[in-house]
């Protein structure tokens, strides 16, 4: 499994490129970022949970290391054996997806799921 420091450096590094992140720390030391009010990731002692989208999260829990997060259909939960290439690759992707997708409501529609949002944060 991979350490958790190793997984909280890459998703420090995945929201140091995107605006608009804020990011709390939980009593139990978990790691929350969200935009605009809306979690969008999670760390937690043993994985990430990223909401990433129903459509995209179905996809996604057909990949290594992922299963259905207890946090909805439209997260996932992500716990990578090793922190390679490949998962640091999903890694960051499903990161700024779910990023993308905390713009506006919570009932955000295709369109806005694949906005582009420029600026660092």
């Amino acid at each position: 499994m991979t350490d958790r420091a190793a997984l909280l450096a890459a998703l420090e590094d995945a929201a140091s490129a995107l605006s608009e992140v804020a990011v709390s720390a939980g009593d139990a030391g978990d790691r929350t970022w969200s935009r605009g009010g809306i979690e969008f990731a999670v760390l937690t002692d043993t994985s990430t949970a990223l909401r990433i989208g129903a459509t995209i999260a179905a996809a996604a829990l057909r990949t290594p290391d992922v299963t259905p997060s207890p946090r909805g259909s439209d997260w996932v939960s992500f716990a990578p054996q090793e922190l390679d290439g490949h998962a640091l690759d999903r890694l960051g992707a499903w990161f700024g997806a779910a990023h993308r997708r905390a713009v506006g409501s919570e009932s955000n529609g295709p369109g806005e799921a694949g906005a582009v949002v420029r600026g660092g944060g």
